[in-house]
């Protein structure tokens, strides 16, 4: 079953490789989407896919890269819309 997923990660999760490892992880999952640092410090992750593909996105955004320090993940699950073209990092800061 196809899902949307959105996920918000806090800790040390900018300045540490985490959006490109994300990206990575993604893309190697067949899933479409984004992913952005947020202003308050966090990193936002929006993604489409199936649901192994995405619970696979989550256990890897709740690791992150060696750098990185992951102190909570918020998740909420969100009906398919199929409006994600790729998966890419956003770089606009909101």
């Amino acid at each position: 079953m196809l899902r949307r997923v959105r996920i918000v990660v806090r800790g040390l999760v900018q300045g540490v490789g985490f959006r490109a490892f994300i990206l990575n992880i993604a893309r190697s999952l067949g899933l479409r989407g984004f992913v952005k640092n947020q202003l308050d410090g966090s990193v936002l992750i929006v993604a489409e896919g199936d649901e192994q593909a995405l619970q696979k996105l989550i256990d890897a955004a709740s690791r992150g890269p060696p750098a990185a320090i992951v102190e909570n993940i918020d998740i909420v699950y969100e009906e398919y819309r199929g409006d994600l073209p790729r998966f890419y990092i956003d770089y606009d800061c909101p």
